[in-house]
C-alpha cells in the first residue's frame, strides 16, 4: 500500500523544524532554500501550513517533462532524475500547486521524494503536524482539510452573502 504524507494544519506550531530537516537532509546543511517543504503563515487566519508535493497519481510534471527527468517509482513517489533534468523549469510551470521548485544556487529542480521511504518531515515533527501514513486512511483527511481551508480563505461565499 502507498503511503502519503498527511498535514495536520490544527497541529502545525510554525516552528519550521520541518524545513531544517528536509533541507539537511537533501544538501547537509541547514538552509530552508534548500528545502522541498516551506511553511506558510496565514496571519489573518492564524494558522501554519507545511506545504510539500502531494505526490499527485496523475502528475502534471511528470506529463511535461521533454526529457523524462521526472517520473513515478513502482509505490507513486514522484521523482526527478537529475542526469537527465535539463532545467527548463516545465515541472515547475506545470505544478497546479507550486510544489515544485528550481534551485538556483544548484541548477536544480527541488521537490519531495519522501526521504526513500522514511520522511525527515514527518519523523521530526514535534507537534504531529506531519504524519506518513497509509493512502487509505488519509484521503477523507485530505478533502476535509482542503474544504477548511478553502473556507478559511474565502473561497466560499459567506453566510450572509450566500442568504441574499
Amino acid at each position: 500500500m502507498a503511503k502519503q504524507l498527511m498535514i495536520k494544519p490544527e497541529k502545525c506550531i510554525g516552528c519550521r523544524t520541518c524545513e531544517l530537516i528536509c533541507s539537511w537532509n537533501r544538501g547537509k546543511n541547514f538552509n530552508p532554500r534548500n528545502s522541498a517543504v516551506s511553511v506558510v503563515n496565514y496571519e489573518a487566519a492564524v494558522i501554519s501550513v507545511p506545504v510539500m508535493c502531494l505526490q499527485c497519481e496523475e502528475a502534471c510534471c511528470v506529463k511535461v517533462c521533454p526529457v523524462e527527468a521526472m517520473y513515478q517509482d513502482s509505490d507513486g513517489t514522484v521523482k526527478n532524475d537529475t542526469s537527465k533534468c535539463i532545467g527548463c523549469k516545465m515541472c515547475v510551470n506545470a505544478c497546479p500547486l507550486g510544489n515544485v521548485s528550481f534551485s538556483q544556487a544548484s541548477r536544480k529542480i527541488v521537490k519531495c521524494e519522501l526521504c526513500d521511504g522514511d520522511p525527515g518531515c514527518a519523523k521530526y515533527c514535534p507537534s504531529g503536524c506531519i504524519v506518513y501514513t497509509d493512502e487509505e486512511d488519509g484521503l477523507g483527511r485530505k478533502k476535509a482539510i482542503a474544504l477548511t481551508l478553502k473556507k478559511v480563505f474565502g473561497a466560499e461565499p459567506k453566510v450572509e452573502e450566500a442568504a441574499k
